[in-house]
């Protein structure tokens, strides 16, 4: 299972109201690329494609394909602010090596 954090929840919604979208839901993924090899995918989508993992939090719908899940298992997505950098965090369990800036990794 994935876990999404109350704060990212939040910045979700704002991403939806900011580009006007009312349906729909978010699509995580993984992707090749990146400095360790694998990169997040993390993007607005108007519905699932037929086999994905649909999940729900607090109304916000999450699409995830098959393959992605393989590497997002477990994972929990966050939102954290500092005077330096803000954004979305991905706390992933499966990664064996992320990057610094932490948008790729390796499993």
């Amino acid at each position: 299972m994935i876990s999404v954090t109350p704060k990212a929840i939040e910045k979700i919604r704002e991403q939806f109201a900011r580009h006007g979208v009312s349906e729909g839901g978010l699509r995580l993924g993984v992707q090749g690329g990146g400095c360790s090899g694998l990169s997040y995918l993390f993007k607005l989508e108007t519905g699932p494609r037929p086999k994905d993992s649909v999940l729900e939090f607090d109304g916000i719908r999450i699409y995830i394909d098959p393959k992605s899940m393989l590497y997002l298992e477990g994972m929990t997505l966050d939102y954290q602010e500092s005077l330096i950098r803000s954004g979305f965090v991905f706390e992933n369990p499966n990664a064996k090596q992320s990057c610094g800036c932490g948008s790729s990794f390796s499993a």
